[in-house]
């Protein structure tokens, strides 16, 4: 894995001082600690950070490619590249490197934009054409590697996060409004947008070209569900594909001149990826990598040893206290250029740290829940379906019921669950589904800011555009297969792969994601959701595959997740931080924040007479986030 940067002086003034480029390259050292390069050309400045995994001696990058004016700055792993390769060379290439970044630059000079087809990984790039004086920028399918870009004056700027983008001295930072509804919404910012005016997030599976001032962009995949009857039914032959396919999109990311490792969260994901790695390799040379809490509801680990046992791997485990997670919290926030509020951040930072110890390269089970239907969410879905149609004194009872459940502070209690469920259930199955998974929807933001007057800020259809407009994309396809697309264009890319990806690249560490591959990717759109979904029991098919070959305490025991206790941490160790980062004349001299609102969630929750640690966590972030990069 790497970190690109660059920008391009649309006025054609030659970039004469390389001290911005440089400014911008090192802020991302963290996800190239390796090696560093530099292309400057005329107007176009290119940057790079290089951490080495395939072809430790020639990787060196900017590339240059030697017959023609093309140029590439590159980040991630493109795992078919031997098979591209060999093509290439029998088209008449030759190469002067073993690396896939060369392979990825002939490719494009060979086939233009429509490369990104053929490639099957995760990267996102940069590529200078001096034929025709254009930027090319893409990103992968899923969005695993990240790529920003704006225009600020006359002067086009990309990188492969926002600090270095923030490191050109042309970026103003001036907080976009609507962005901040989103990420109280969402708890992250939904692509294209960010956090500040005038920069975007390329959308995964897109390409950008920049060409005579003018910004052009294009989808060139998109997951795709088949509609015309022709999809897997058959339980058997399906299982058998399942095992086969996901068995080699491991394989092909075994291939590293690195050790490598897996995380183990005990899960069916990570337990599906080890198992597949037992089969490939000597189990012993398996190094897997798990972390768990003191706090009970919250702890895993004793699910991942089980599978460690299970296939003799060699397993590493670490115990987190909240003192050592709090401890890594400034480190935390250093990592999130944006608000980003999924507080499993922190353990999967640590994890990642642990990992980095021993190994330089870790798969994941990350696309699993997306692909294959394993969130609670998607049972709330189908439970809605039902409620929708329950008589009024039905819906009356239920309301009745979830106020007389006390609040709890353990993981996903049924306090929760139900709260959250009902307060979702009067609105669009596209913005419930956001209000399930978010912190604070239209309403509640109504009493959070201090400034309510503009209707368009607090209005559902703009707050959950993104949403709504993904799941009406494609009209043919039943709800369920809406509500997993959903979550593949914007929980995937915009929470779990950038939590990930930030977490990882912090330590240096890359991370793979089998479920992820282009053709697991194909066989799971051609499986009906009454195959990954059977009545309330999540990721059938993959659970069935799965049994026999991985212990049924594993396949049976119920969806966890990989959260963190900030809850209990608001009425303890984080309480004194928290009271003072919200201290009424900090909130009142900012005048954002309506300060009599969130201190009525502050003492429900230390009280206990609710549980809002999920919506302080929000606040929280936030609020750490502007001390940081706009206060200053």
């Amino acid at each position: 894995m790497c970190g690109i940067c660059g920008y391009v002086n649309l006025d054609k003034r030659p970039v004469s001082d390389d001290n911005i480029l440089r400014k911008m390259t090192s802020a991302l050292i963290h996800r190239g600690p390796d090696d560093e390069g530099f292309f400057i050309k005329d107007n176009v400045a290119l940057g790079h950070r290089r951490l080495s995994i395939i072809d430790l001696e020639k990787g060196h990058q900017p590339i240059c490619d030697e017959t023609s004016p093309l140029c590439i700055v590159y980040n991630g792993e493109v795992y078919n590249f031997p098979e591209l390769k060999t093509e290439l060379i029998n088209k008449g290439n030759v190469f002067s490197t073993h690396s896939d970044t060369e392979v990825v630059l002939k490719c494009y000079r060979q086939w233009g934009p429509d490369c990104l087809n053929r490639f099957n990984g995760m990267f996102a790039l940069a590529i200078w054409d001096g034929r025709d004086k254009t930027l090319f920028l893409a990103r992968d399918r899923f969005g695993k590697k990240p790529l920003y870009f704006g225009t600020f004056g006359r002067t086009f700027i990309f990188g492969s996060e926002l600090k270095s983008v923030f490191s050109h001295p042309e970026v103003i930072m001036d907080v976009d409004r609507m962005s901040l509804g989103k990420y109280f919404a969402y708890d992250y910012i939904p692509s294209p947008r960010t956090i500040i005016k005038g920069i975007a997030k390329l959308e995964p599976g897109h390409w950008l070209v920049l060409k005579n001032g003018e910004v052009k962009k294009k989808r060139y995949w998109d997951f795709r569900f088949e509609i015309d009857g022709s999809k897997k039914t058959d339980l058997a032959v399906t299982k058998k594909m399942l095992l086969e396919t996901l068995r080699e999109s491991v394989r092909k990311r075994l291939i590293s001149d690195v050790p490598l490792g897996v995380f183990l969260s005990g899960g069916i994901d990570s337990s599906a990826v080890v198992a597949m790695m037992a089969g490939l390799m000597d189990p012993q040379d398996i190094k897997t990598f798990s972390i768990g809490f003191k706090e009970r509801s919250y702890n895993e680990a004793p699910s991942a040893s089980l599978i460690a046992r299970k296939f003799r791997t060699d397993h590493h485990e670490k115990i987190l206290s909240a003192e050592m997670m709090l401890d890594a919290l400034p480190g935390i926030i250093d990592i999130i250029d944006e608000p980003f509020a999924d507080s499993s951040i922190i353990p999967t930072y640590m994890v990642s740290q642990f990992t980095r110890e021993t190994v330089k390269v870790a798969l994941g089970g990350d696309g699993g829940d997306e692909l294959f239907m394993g969130y609670p969410s998607f049972i709330a879905h189908r439970i809605a379906a039902l409620y929708d149609r329950a008589p009024s004194a039905a819906k009356r009872a239920v309301r009745l019921f979830s106020n007389r459940v006390p609040g709890k502070a353990h993981y996903m209690s049924l306090n929760f669950k139900l709260k959250r469920f009902l307060k979702g259930a009067s609105f669009s199955e596209a913005e419930r589904h956001q209000i399930w998974i978010g912190s604070f929807y239209p309403p509640e933001q109504r009493l959070l800011f201090r400034d309510a007057s503009d209707e368009a800020l607090f209005d559902p259809h703009n707050i959950y555009d993104e949403s709504s407009a993904y799941f009406n994309r494609y009209p043919g396809i039943s709800n369920m297969d809406k509500v997993e697309y959903l979550y593949i264009k914007t929980y995937l890319p915009d929470d779990i792969l950038t939590k990930v990806d930030r977490a990882s690249m912090a330590v240096s560490l890359e991370v793979r994601a089998p479920f992820l591959d282009k053709e697991i990717a194909d066989f799971a759109a051609a499986i009906p959701n009454s195959l990954k979904m059977r009545g309330f029991r999540t990721k059938h098919i993959l659970k069935e595959a799965l049994r026999g070959i991985v212990p049924n305490a594993t396949i049976d025991k119920p969806k966890h997740g990989f959260a963190a206790p900030v809850g209990a941490w608001f009425r303890k160790e984080l309480k004194e931080l928290l009271l003072d980062t919200f201290r009424k004349d900090v909130i009142e001299k900012d005048g954002l924040f309506n300060y009599e609102y969130i201190d009525s969630l502050f003492k429900d929750h230390f009280s206990g007479r609710a549980e809002y640690g999920r919506n302080i966590w929000s606040l929280f972030i936030y609020q750490m986030w502007y001390n940081k990069w706009i206060r200053i």
